[in-house]
This record gives structure tokens, sequence and C-alpha cells, in this order.
């Protein structure tokens, strides 16, 4: 039999990104005033329309850096080459306003669920050049709150530019071998001198090993140096450093070697980096040993990039499994989607996804008020602990959801074709790149002290209390509410530094379901009725009682140094 003769499944339809999800457009609806969503929503039909039409069928130009160390003649070159689907993403992104729209804040503090939405639509078929556009933003905003002078004047119209024929790329250089994500334990050291060309503020050289390195091919980086002592993070200062900003067109011409690509498991085409500092040129940001608090602001500003990374690349795979069972047919010849077992699993999915969304864009939200100035005492805590939990809440939950959305499709979900093994390799970075879900755990617990639990357990109790009818799930979440002071007295407990983090994601993320269901019903939405039973099902089946039964597991003092050592032995460890 030939090959034309056989059954050829009918492809899923394609649909517009931004039109077909079930989610976004009403929460934006929510979030943007008429007048701005008048404008907002036009744009991103006619984005989802191009990232179909021209930026997919993209994808096999994408490829592999490749890092050319010696010419010919055995002369160090480091000529690093990217590929051309490469560059014609970072043009898109650029064009598209991926940093400039949060800058000229033509909405104020919405402009950055402007911003937010586009990077989210374009997450799966831009193969990760988020990434380095979202250390770009990171910088722009350190730059734009403690950079020098000079530094406003020259670098920053370049960070925030949609033009690429001027734009910058910035990378961010902290991990290093001997610390990790601990940065304590940083080795690079930075030396005042008098001798600087092109001066920017006051000028260091630097000398050290920048163990990952993103945005290799990128024109500059923020990094952290030891510049004030020889121990912890209070020696740390944070500096500008040139790779290709004029006059050092080139790592090497300013004293910077590229000892190899990393050889990744994801993001493959992003071009990621060890590097020497051999005596290299660079400014220094801020104020003296203060680099973690001048630093703050990058990380804030990547971790919201890094879970719009996990939820956007969620909402594709969800969107290839819901248009999968659209066309599929089994059993005689019933369409998959009237197969109650298999929309049960993809229902499962689907109501993760919207929790996850408005996680997401409540926390965008927070973070648009704070940079614009609009934001209040309790609004500032919020987002100091949301953005961890966050970031490690998309992270941990987002990627078993994909798989779930692959095999949905059988065996053909498990095809490189189909896209979804690349989009679930690039998105397991996100459980690293800017902390662990422990780091963050330690982050969110620091975040927590003083008023900041108290400020969100209100913003919580408002929001229930404009429920009319308190159903069970609402009464649940009520009292995990009322309890979490209590849970967060518990921190010194070493165990349950994830769990809590869990528990204030999901806590977190139902209140805002709550927040847009009880506007879905105030506003008769045609969604209102979607919205509620996703916010019961969340609280009910999410995985809150889960949560809440780690906790109480965990929170038996008599046992916390019984277990320690269990672990150790379960694990095969000695003490």
């Amino acid at each position: 039999m030939r090959v034309e003769e056989i059954f050829h499944q009918r492809p899923p339809p394609t649909g517009n990104p931004y039109s077909s999800d079930p989610a976004l457009p009403s929460l934006l609806k929510r979030l943007l005033p008429p007048e701005i969503l008048s404008i907002v929503e036009p744009d991103l039909i006619r984005l989802g329309d191009t990232l179909v039409q021209d930026i997919r069928p993209l994808a096999p130009l994408v490829k592999e850096p490749v890092l050319t160390q010696y010419d010919s003649w055995g002369n160090r070159v480091d000529n690093l080459q990217v590929s051309e689907g490469w560059k014609i993403l970072k043009t898109f992104a650029c064009k598209e306003g991926l940093v400039s729209i949060a800058y000229e804040r033509r909405f104020q503090d919405k402009s950055r669920i402007w911003q937010f939405a586009k990077s989210l639509l374009m997450v799966a078929d831009c193969h990760v050049i988020m990434c380095p556009y979202a250390m770009t933003d990171g910088a722009a905003r350190v730059l734009e709150l403690s950079g020098t002078d000079e530094m406003k004047a020259r670098v920053l119209p370049r960070l925030i530019s949609s033009n690429p024929e001027e734009a910058y790329i910035s990378g961010q250089w902290m991990t290093e071998s001997a610390g990790g994500s601990d940065v304590s334990r940083t080795e690079t050291v930075a030396r005042p001198t008098t001798a600087q060309s092109g001066d920017l503020g006051p000028a260091y050289i630097m000398d050290g090993f920048k163990w990952f390195s993103s945005a290799a091919e990128g024109n500059m980086s923020v990094a952290l140096a030891r510049s004030e002592s020889n121990h912890g993070t209070g020696g740390l200062s944070l500096f500008l450093v040139p790779v290709r900003l004029p006059p050092f067109p080139t790592p090497l011409s300013n004293n910077i070697l590229l000892h190899r690509l990393k050889d990744k498991v994801g993001t493959k085409a992003v071009p990621t980096a060890e590097l020497s500092l051999n005596g290299a040129r660079a400014w220094r940001i801020g104020t003296p040993g203060a680099g973690i608090r001048t630093i703050a602001p990058v990380l804030n500003i990547t971790r919201i990039h890094s879970s719009i990374s996990s939820v956007g690349s969620l909402m594709r795979c969800l969107s290839l499994a819901r248009a999968y069972a659209g066309v599929r047919e089994v059993d005689g010849g019933k369409l998959l989607r009237t197969v109650p077992a298999h929309m049960q699993t993809l229902a499962r999915v689907s109501v993760l996804y919207r929790a996850l969304l408005h996680l997401l864009f409540g926390v965008i939200g927070l973070l648009g008020r704070t940079e614009c100035n609009l934001a209040d005492e309790g609004e500032e805590a919020r987002l100091r602990m949301l953005t961890p939990t966050l970031k490690a809440f998309a992270a941990l939950y987002a990627v078993p959801a994909m798989e779930e959305c692959m095999a949905a499709l059988g065996g053909q979900g498990y095809m490189e074709e189909t896209g979804m093994g690349r989009i679930i390799r690039d998105a397991l970075v996100e459980k690293i790149w800017e902390g662990t879900v422990e780091v963050l755990a330690h982050d969110l617990i620091r975040a927590s002290r003083g008023k900041g639990v108290e400020s969100f357990c209100q913003w919580g109790q408002t929001i229930i209390s404009s429920v009319s009818k308190k159903t069970p799930a609402v009464a649940l979440l009520e009292q995990t509410l009322a309890d979490l002071p209590a849970t967060f007295r518990k921190t010194r407990n070493p165990l349950l530094g994830r769990p809590i983090l869990t528990l204030l994601g999901h806590v977190a993320s139902a209140l805002f379901l709550l927040d847009h269901a009880v506007w879905a019903r105030r506003n008769e939405e045609p969604t209102f009725i979607a919205d509620a039973a996703v916010f019961e099902r969340w609280v009910e089946e999410g995985g809150l009682k889960d949560a809440l039964r780690e906790i109480e597991l965990l929170d038996r003092q008599d046992m916390v140094e019984e277990r320690i050592r269990d672990n150790l032995l379960l694990v095969g460890s000695k003490l």
C-alpha cells in the first residue's frame, strides 16, 4: 500500500493564540479600562495572526549558536554566531516593544499588563528570545533607578529602544561556580581605576569567571563583583560591563574571553557561555557594597519573565491539546472531545492554567503600580511576597501539565513536529533559572517579615467579603487565610519553606480567581459560570488541601530532627 492511500489525520486548526484562548481575553477585559482595552486588544489580535502566519514557520531556521574561539592562524577571536532564525526573532521582539512598552508607560501602570500579555503570546513560538529581553528589561530598570546620569543619557535609551538598529541587549552575570545561587561566595573582584575611556561613572577593572552568562551575544551586562570586602554579600557591588558597546566592538576588546557555550537540556537557541574577565573595564551602578539591593529590581522583573515562560508554554500546549480533541476521531467516529475521561484530564489542566494566569497578572498589576508610584505600602509588601512565590509556583506546576497535554495527542504529541518537546525542554529551566524552589522559598520567608502577611490577609479578606454566597470552597479559603499568619510563624522549621510557598501560591491564585469570578457575575459576563466553576475546582481539587496536609505533617517539632535524619538515610547519605 502506498503512503498516499493510508489514513491521514486532519491537522488540528491553528487559531489565533489570543482570540482562541479561553481565559486571557476575559481577564484583560477586567484589568484594563475600556479606552485602553480598545487599543491593546486589536494589537494582541494582530500579534496573534503574525505569530501564526509569519513567526511559527521560522522554527526550522532557529538553530544552536556556534562559538569559534580561534581563526585559522591561531589568533583568539571568540566569534559567536547565532542562527538566522534567532536574528529574525530578536528583531521581531524588539519591534514589538518587548521592553520599550514598559518604559514608554503610555498607559501608566497598565503598560506592564500590555507588555507581558504580548510576551505571553510570543513565548511558545519565539524559542526563548524572551530570555535576553528579560535581562535587558531588568537592566533598564536598574539604570532607571540607580544608574549615573551618563548611564541614563547614553545607555538606558538604547536598552528601551524598539528600533533594532540602535537597541542594546543586556546580559546578567551573577552565577559563579563556587556559589551557584549563593552569591555570597562570589569570587570576581573589581578594583577602582583612573585609566578609563568613555566615562559612564565610577570606573573599575574586573577580574573573575562567570559560570552562566545568558545573552552572550549581547552588548553589555550587569554583573556582581567583590569591591569592598572578601566575605559575604556586603562586599558586593553592581557594575555595568561593556561587551560590544563602543569602543568595545568585541568581548576581546574589553578583555573578556568566551570559554565555551553551555550544552543545555533545552533553551538551545540561547547562547549561554562560561566567560572570564581578565582586566575587563566596568562602571559601578549604585552604592559601593550595595550590589544585592541594587540588583533586586532585575531579579523581580526577570522572575516575572520566567513565570511568563512557564505559563505561556502551558498556554500553547493546552491549545494544541484542545484543538486535537476537536478533530481526532475514536471509537467508530466519535470526536475525542466527546470522551468524558479525556476531557476530564484537559479540564484539570485548564483549571491549573487559569489559576497560574490569574496569579501571574495579579503580580504584574502590582509591579506596574509599584513602578509608577501608585502602590500603597500593602501592595508593595504583596509584590515582594508574591514575586518569588509566582516564579516557583508556576515552574513547579506548568511542566507536569504540559506533559499531560503531550500525552493527550498520543504518539503524535511525542513527535518533534508538534513543537511540544522543545517547549517542554525549554520550560524545564524555569525551575532553576533565577532561583530554585528552595531558594525562592527562602526569599519568600524573608519578604514575609514585617507586615507583609498581615497586609496579604487583609487584601484577601476584602475579596472574600465581596462574595454574596459562601460555598464550601469559599469557606475553606477563608479559614486557610485566617490561619496564614500562624502558618508563617512556623518558618523556623527548616522543612516548611517549600510547603509554605506552595500554600501561599494556592491561596493567592484562588483569591485572584475568586475576584475575577465575582466581577464576572456582577457584570453578567458570558464567562461567569465557567469562572465560578474554575474557582471551586481549584480550591477543592487543585492541591490546596494537599498543601495544608503537608504543613500539618511536617509541623511536629518533636519529629523534625528525626525526619531530617531519616531523609539522609532515605537518600543514601551518611550523617
